[in-house]
């Protein structure tokens, strides 16, 4: 009954005369099409055909949702949105895509004195995803910034080059993953249909992008609003300013946290301050200029562009207003706040405010320092820890344009694995991984019969493991035996290994054994894995290993490609890398002793990515005399 094609359509009809709606609105030429209408992806397997009619029908039109609250534009001031809203018309601000409608509505409402370009509510993402929305949203002038709260991504190597591309144009990807518990996860599936994911992997594809992870909405305004109002830092060199010793410790350590350094003064720097600073004034970086100074804006003035003289990569100022008061009380802090403003527009550094308590910075006082180019961030811990953040997204731009270390590259293609494979046995794992410059123990295939020999010919001790494809763990089976110092040992061990292996499961054959060399006691033991994941692709497992893997859950994972100083952080960011350098009196071993087997690890991988369908080594024992992969589990295409 229109008279004419509508250039957009809010759809919300019930879901069962959806589909055919959206097929007449497709006939007529319609522009595109905001479903509210909710009942597709989100129910299941019915759902889903229902959802896969509704893309059909929609043709070549663009379709947002289905089961979202729609688009909310700031900018043109357009609305295809059904609650009441915040937010107000902008010609620049941050952009929030979200699978929470709800939580779209939300955000715009804040009472942060953030205002949003767009709000786009992508809900089951069944034609339209966030990978879609980035690749427009990266080009507008609009967007500042970009926040996202997502539950799963649908195109993982799309979403990785068009946040590269974000990193390049300088606009940070704000990202809160949620669904990373066991009952998140479960209500993902049910809330929008999409698959939650491995929290490890995300984590690992967000700090390969330079995307911001955060736990909270929270973060993601404050992360948002420095970027939007005081612009990105290029690096984590901060000058910090208080009027209080304990705000200064408060912003020395949340700083610390978040990977902020805090440079002490030159000498020359020094001198100058010392002239300035009140005598009861430290001088310090976080530097408290004293209550001497409180309100002085002539000599406040002086101080800080001394202050910052030595150059920095942003600025810092720790002020809670007393909001309860108001009026006059306010003109020290706002002196304070003028002199912060001006010497940080003079040495062109991204600059903050920062409130210890969230509701300390009222409307007014954050409306005034934005007009002066000052984020206004709310809350210490929050505030400091989003300044880090977007501090390190600076940091990791510079080294990118730089071309220093990995910084950000994109995901490798996923590789074409037949749909079967099989399971090498230990022994055949291991000569693969000696060929491809992995050390492994010296050691021999022999029988039951040849076992003893074979052992008194490599030397005591001596470790004897069955050797089957059909065992692959097998201490659970009782097939391994340590320390064996005599032939007599040795025979004795082979029959034990025969009656547990028999008991375990009479159908396993015990005809073949690995006998090998004992390595030194290791001063540290890791699991090195390689897996294909459906979404993320190849990915390297770093971890502790032996029997406390699972105990110590102390890992990094890593995607695809890698690289050698990437191997050098993840190993750095163990708690087990404490071992390596000479714990409680043990020796110390280079850390690049350790990447060296790990790299030629990486480089038979990536030579034979076709075929590796799984790959741990389990452990990989670091002794001061070298390192050796004591086990490995290989699946291959056949």
């Amino acid at each position: 009954d229109l008279p004419e094609a509508p250039d957009a359509v809010f759809l919300a009809v019930p879901a069962a005369g959806a589909v055919e709606t959206v097929a007449q609105l497709r006939d007529l030429g319609a522009g595109g099409i905001v479903s509210y209408t909710a009942g597709f992806g989100e129910l299941g397997a019915d759902g889903q055909r229902r959802e896969r009619d509704l893309v059909r029908a929609a043709g070549d039109m663009a379709l947002v949702g289905p089961n979202c609250s729609g688009l909310l534009n700031f900018v043109q001031r357009a609305a295809l949105w059904p609650f009441d809203h915040g937010g107000q018309p902008v010609s620049r601000g941050p952009a929030f895509i979200t699978q929470s409608g709800m939580l779209g509505n939300t955000v715009t409402m804040n009472q942060r004195s953030l205002s949003f370009s767009y709000v786009i509510s992508a809900g089951n993402q069944a034609m339209l995803g966030v990978e879609d929305f980035l690749e427009i949203l990266v080009d507008d002038p609009a967007v500042s910034a970009i926040g996202l709260y997502i539950e799963g991504l649908k195109d993982v190597p799309r979403f990785a080059a068009a946040a590269l591309r974000c990193l390049e144009a300088g606009k940070p990807i704000v990202a809160q993953k949620v669904g990373t518990s066991e009952i998140g996860g479960q209500l993902t599936v049910t809330h929008t249909g999409s698959l939650s994911g491995s929290d490890r992997l995300y984590k690992a594809l967000f700090a390969r992008l330079g995307v911001i992870g955060v736990d909270s909405t929270v973060a993601m305004m404050e992360c948002l609003k420095i970027a939007t109002v005081a612009g990105i830092p290029k690096g984590t060199r901060v000058a910090a300013l208080t009027c209080s010793g304990g705000d200064s410790t408060m912003v020395a350590d949340a700083g610390e946290k978040g990977g902020i350094t805090f440079p002490q003064a030159s000498p020359a720097v020094a001198a100058e301050l010392a002239d300035l600073l009140p005598p009861i004034a430290t001088l310090s970086n976080p530097l408290d200029y004293t209550t001497p100074l409180w309100g002085n804006e002539a000599a406040l003035r002086k101080v800080f562009p001394a202050f910052f003289s030595d150059g920095f990569d942003a600025a810092l100022m720790v002020q809670d207003y007393p909001t309860l008061v108001g009026g006059e009380s306010y003109a020290p802090y706002q002196a304070d706040a003028r002199a912060f403003a001006a010497a940080t527009q003079a040495a062109d550094l991204p600059a903050a405010v920062v409130s210890v308590l969230p509701e300390n910075l009222d409307e007014g006082v954050r409306e005034t320092l934005i007009q002066s180019g000052v984020a206004p961030l709310q809350g210490m811990e929050e505030g400091v820890a989003a300044l880090a953040a977007v501090a390190r997204f600076g940091a990791l731009r510079q080294n990118r344009r730089a071309g220093e270390g990995q910084s950000a590259v994109g995901l490798a293609p996923m590789p074409s694995l037949p749909s079967t494979g099989v399971t090498l046995d230990e022994w055949a794992g291991k000569q693969r991984l000696a060929q491809a410059g992995v050390p492994v123990p010296q050691g021999r295939l022999v029988t039951a019969a040849e076992a003893p020999q074979a052992a008194a010919d490599l030397g005591f001790p001596v470790v004897l493991k069955l050797v089957s494809r059909d065992l692959p763990h097998k201490s659970e089976a009782g097939a391994v035996k340590v320390n064996l110092t005599s032939v007599e040992a040795v025979a004795q061990a082979v029959a034990q290994i025969k009656a547990s292996v028999a008991a375990y499961d009479p159908k396993l054959a015990a005809e073949h054994f690995l006998v090998e060399r004992m390595v030194s006691k290791p001063l540290a033991e890791l699991l090195i894995g390689y897996r294909l994941d459906p979404l993320f692709g190849s990915t390297l497992l770093i971890g502790a290993g032996g029997v406390m893997t699972e105990l110590l859950d102390d890992v990094r994972l890593l995607l695809w490609p890698v690289d050698r100083p990437s191997l050098h952080e993840a190993l750095r960011s163990l708690k087990v890398s404490r071992l390596f350098e000479g714990y409680r009196g043990a020796a110390a071993v280079d850390l690049e002793s350790v990447v060296a087997p790990i790299a030629a690890l990486v480089r038979y991988i990536d030579e034979n990515r076709d075929s590796i369908r799984e790959l741990d080594i389990n452990p990989l024992m670091v002794c001061a005399d070298g390192v050796w992969a004591a086990d490995v589990l290989m699946a291959v295409s056949e």
